[in-house]
């Protein structure tokens, strides 16, 4: 109940001293009046509904309340459905929720949901409506809608056709205060497409398929993307600091430090509900926000006995999307997994998945094709840590059903790290592990065989040292380890800090199965193991096949290897039995790299080093798969360098088989095009040469006749010198016009070749 104003009677006030015009209390309404519109918060406005008559209203009712119970708790008493004079209902209906937040679900949660065939919910806040209706946004009478004309647009993935026809990738380069996209052209300069400045403040990034290319500003994210590189959509969110898309580019999350507020003036796309919070999911194709949340407070990180305990940052991406953009999940670290469903962004079966003390979780990147499984599913799997006498665990769920597919148990677990292979065929679950006096320290490799029947778990425990990097071949069955001793891992912590400047040893390690028979895949084996090295960087080609290790980040070592696993040639006996043959091809440096890419066809791999992390030597080198350095760019203050990626092939999985089969024949094509094509360019250089030449001939004519010009004007000879010789020869000349004979001087030069002196007994 608001406070009463009874107490600020008239006769309380000296009439002497105060008139009542003057007395203003504006500031004590302000802070006590209660505010009416506040009171409205828990109704919503369903529209949609069909017309019915006061017989037909009760059942209509029930139905719809079986709904609006899905997403709050509210009652018949609670439904008004106005009717008509004529006995029938208008098509919508007044609904009370218990408290505002059950409102805004059922908005969130109902709108554009089918009632039944013929019928579709639209559901709007009550106070939404009222505050429309104020500022003037709706009219009393009814207008049709303006539909603008069709304006077609322009193709959003036109980069896939190279204008050369030579299949090039595009970069993005961010050096200083510009931003340029470029087609890569090998050993050449690049060729430029696009070049601004400013187009960005903060970054720029692809989006996964290369369709939209994203900048950065202080009032929101805007994407880009065509031939005209026009602005398709925006998404205003104050002071976005990250920004993640949806495997398949539907959505986009964006994510601020700053929590979201919402002034009075309100704002262009976002409502009173998103107030305070921190994340906002977005559609790409309406530019709408679908949800928003805040952040989840984190437990701080203990420090050392008698130090402060330090805040802990919020893990990114703290949405996870699965593979097809059909959900979306987000942890609450200890608690639980909340899988939500798209585009509705409801809680999936309306419950989170607890899991007590989960620590991480992950979706399969792609949906595995389990043996004996013919239902639609999307795995996740996530791992606890050891509580109380519990041991730690490792678990794969299945989704939508939540069933969980596989467990395992494990001991003496220091850390835990979940790594998927990009088809989703295996998951490798790094553990570290102590011993039971805690002092050292090892890991091992859980790998899990997803498609095989009751997902077995093959162990390898015989990595004696602790893994600081694993990678996964894409759409292969090898990866690559890379392995420091416990002591090590810690100096390489407090190097990254900045309080060491010495890297630590290493050793790489190659994996592969061992042959099996028919198409099953054997146990994982070493291949090889790369000793006493300072690498800390695995860098797969993204079409399998070939690897760079490299050493990033360091001020001591920028060691770049290329690697071949399916080497051509022979192979040591001691692989025979493997399904793989290893060849280091090249070796190379780059002085303060701090990035390494491949492009997406993974003929070429850019290394920079970003102005961001260092000031030394920025810019850029481009090799090819082999190794080669095919150019290097020195560029001040560059920032960032991105490949283009491309989306998934067209093609079936059959007609990429039968390209590769006839290969020898396309590359002849390839050859003589790249022949055509250098001798295209040696002619170039000619006849540009030629032009010059010309250009040079034509200056040197123009040059001649403007200097005889002079020479008439000013009656000059047109030989200067020739007349200066005959004039000097007039003047040697006798007064009876004889020559003066010539005279010949000889002179003796004497040169002493050598000298010796001998001394005679």
């Amino acid at each position: 109940m608001a406070p009463s104003f009874d107490h600020l009677r008239e006769a309380d006030l000296d009439d002497d001293e105060f008139d009542d015009e003057e007395v203003d209390i504006s500031d004590l309404r302000a802070k006590y009046e209660v505010q009416l519109e506040q009171g409205f918060e828990t109704f919503v406005v369903i529209d949609g509904l069909p017309v019915v008559t006061e017989d037909q209203k009760p059942k209509l009712v029930k139905f719809l309340l079986k709904k609006l119970n899905s997403v709050g708790r509210t009652t018949e008493d609670s439904i008004e459905m106005p009717m008509g004079e004529d006995g029938k209902s208008h098509g919508f209906a007044f609904v009370e929720y218990t408290s505002a937040g059950e409102a805004a679900a059922a908005v969130r949660s109902l709108d554009s949901v089918p009632l039944d065939k013929k019928h579709v919910l639209r559901v709007n806040k009550l106070t939404d409506i009222e505050r429309y209706g104020r500022e003037g946004r709706i009219d009393d009478e009814y207008h049709a809608p303006h539909i603008d004309e069709f304006e077609p647009r322009d193709h959003l993935r036109s980069f896939l056709a190279d204008p050369s026809g030579r299949g090039r990738d595009q970069l993005i380069m961010y050096r200083g205060d510009n931003v340029g996209v470029f087609w890569n052209n090998e050993k050449d300069q690049p060729e430029t497409i696009v070049d601004r400045a400013h187009w960005t403040e903060s970054f720029v990034q692809w989006s996964p398929l290369g369709t939209y290319l994203t900048s950065v500003h202080p009032q929101g994210v805007q994407l880009w993307a065509g031939p005209k590189w026009d602005r398709v959509a925006r998404f205003p969110h104050p002071y976005v600091n990250l920004v993640a898309f949806s495997p398949q580019e539907n959505y986009v999350v964006t994510w601020s430090n700053r929590p979201i507020a919402i002034g009075e003036e309100g704002h262009p796309a976002l409502t009173i509900d998103d107030d305070g919070k921190n994340y906002v999911i977005w559609d790409i194709a309406s530019s709408k926000p679908l949800r928003s949340f805040a952040n989840i407070d984190l437990p701080p990180i203990a420090g050392a006995p008698g130090e402060e305990k330090q805040p802990r940052k919020q893990p990114w991406p703290a949405f996870k999307w699965a593979s097809d953009d059909k959900y979306v999940a987000r942890l609450t670290q200890g608690q639980s997994i909340s899988v939500y469903e798209l585009p509705r962004m409801n809680l999936l079966d309306k419950t989170t998945i607890k899991v007590e003390g989960v620590m991480d979780f992950e979706w399969a990147p792609a949906r595995p094709q389990r043996e004996g499984v013919k239902d639609y599913e999307q795995l996740l799997c996530y791992w606890t840590p050891e509580i109380g006498s519990n041991p730690a665990k490792v678990g794969l769920i299945s989704v939508p059903t939540k069933q969980v597919v596989r467990t395992l148990n494990l001991f003496s677990v220091t850390d835990a790290k979940l790594h998927w292979q990009s088809e989703g065929n295996y998951l490798c679950v790094k553990v570290d592990r102590h011993s039971k006096s805690k002092k050292s320290q090892a890991t091992t490799l859980e790998i899990f065989r997803v498609k095989e029947k009751g997902v077995p778990v093959e162990v390898l425990d015989t990595i004696k040292d602790t893994v600081i990097n694993f990678a996964w071949e894409p759409k292969g069955d090898r990866f690559v380890i890379i392995t420091a001793e416990p002591a090590a891992v810690v100096g390489s912590a407090a190097a990254a800090a900045g309080v060491v400047a010495s890297a630590p040893k290493t050793s790489v390690a190659f994996y592969c199965p061992e042959k099996a028979k028919g198409n099953a895949v054997g146990n994982f084996k070493v291949l090889r193991t790369l000793e006493k090295k300072n690498s800390n960087a695995i860098y797969w080609s993204p079409k399998g096949r070939f690897v760079v290790i490299a050493t990033v980040h360091n001020q001591q070592s920028s060691e770049l290897e290329f690697f071949d696993l399916d080497f051509e040639g022979e192979k040591p006996e001691s692989d025979k039995d493997l399904t793989a043959n290893l060849q280091l091809m090249n070796t190379a440096e780059h002085y303060g790299v701090t990035d390494v890419e491949w492009d997406p066809s993974g003929r070429y791999i850019a290394t920079w080093a970003s102005a961001w992390k260092h000031s030394m030597e920025n810019g850029y080198h481009m090799y090819d798969f082999r190794g080669e350095l095919l150019r290097e760019e020195p560029i001040e203050k560059f920032k960032q360098l991105q490949w283009r990626p491309r989306p998934a092939s067209l093609l079936s999985k059959d007609e990429q088989k039968s390209i590769r089969k006839n290969l020898r024949d396309y590359s002849r094509v390839f050859d003589q095009e790249d022949a055509e094509r250098i001798a295209g360019a040696d002619q170039e250089v000619v006849d540009r040469r030629r032009e010059q030449l010309q250009e040079w001939d034509d200056f040197v004519a123009s040059m001649a006749e403007e200097v005889e010009e002079e020479r008439e004007i000013y009656n000059v000879p047109a030989d200067v010198v020739a007349q200066m010789l005959v004039a000097k020869t007039a003047s040697l000349k006798t007064a009876e016009g004889a020559p003066v004979e010539e005279k010949v001087v000889e002179e003796t030069v004497e040169e002493v070749l050598e000298e010796t002196e001998e001394i005679v007994a």
